[in-house]
């Protein structure tokens, strides 16, 4: 079993896009997989098209004593499970202000179900639902733009991942970087692109996402490109970025053909 914690300190990075994708394409994969929303303002949630769930049948419930995954009853979509995110987050976190307060997730996540993979998503800042997530991973990964903006999150995202492997997840086995949006004829993607590689090395995926509309299309039903337009650009990138991901993260396939 994995655990996948997408994070990116800025915003517009292609973190819920990268999240959703990767987690159909693991669950196509026959790879059994749940996506787990921390973020406040719901965004996975909400492109998937999940309404708001009570809040003991949300991420929220994660916070309180005793609690599992599937005590929460996560909703099932077509190629994997989710447990939606509930707008209660933000008041929850005015409460968990101790230290001991990031470790909340990592037993929940890592125990007691018999899921493949568990993805993280997480909002775009440094909250304790972002560190829970980093705390609990076994894998970080974090999605950039070739911009400047996305770089300098990207780059206080990973010194983030450093202290937190350090002080408080000596599990976290590797850090990756995908880069996304990538747009090939603009000469700024190229620069930045090249140096996150001189500067990483073979902590930056192979595999690129690149600019793709259909990426951006919503499906109320709850699935997704990689289900609904396979053969686009978007689709192929997530499938190849995935499958990177699956031999970087060594994981095994005993499920292939099973339904999540």
């Amino acid at each position: 079993m994995v655990v996948l914690a997408c994070c990116n300190h800025k915003g517009g990075s292609g973190k819920t896009t990268s999240a959703i994708h990767i987690g159909a394409c693991l669950g196509l994969s026959g790879y059994r997989t749940i996506l787990v929303d921390l973020d406040p303002q719901c965004y996975l949630t909400r492109t998937l098209g999940v309404g708001e769930p009570a809040p003991g049948k949300s991420t929220l419930a994660l916070f309180e004593p005793n609690m599992t995954l599937d005590k929460i009853g996560p909703v099932r979509l077509g190629a994997f499970n989710v447990i939606p995110s509930s707008s209660r987050l933000t008041k929850r976190m005015r409460t968990l202000n101790n230290a001991i307060d990031v470790l909340w997730l990592k037993e929940i996540v890592r125990t007691n179900h018999d899921y493949d993979v568990v993805v993280l998503d997480t909002a775009a800042a440094v909250t304790v639902y972002s560190l829970n997530a980093m705390v609990s991973a076994d894998y970080l990964l974090i999605p950039v733009t070739p911009e400047y903006q996305g770089i300098v999150g990207a780059e206080q995202t990973y010194r983030t991942a450093e202290t937190i492997h350090k002080r408080l997840n000596p599990h976290l086995a590797g850090v990756f970087f995908l880069l996304t949006q990538v747009d090939a004829r603009k000469k700024a993607h190229y620069k930045w692109r090249h140096y996150l590689r001189m500067q990483y090395e073979d902590r930056v995926l192979m595999t690129v996402i690149r600019t793709n509309a259909a990426l951006s299309r919503a499906h109320a039903d709850g699935t997704t490109t990689v289900e609904n337009e396979p053969y686009s650009r978007g689709a192929r990138d997530y499938a190849n970025a995935t499958d990177e991901l699956v031999q970087r993260m060594g994981l095994r396939n005993t499920n292939a053909g099973s339904a999540p």
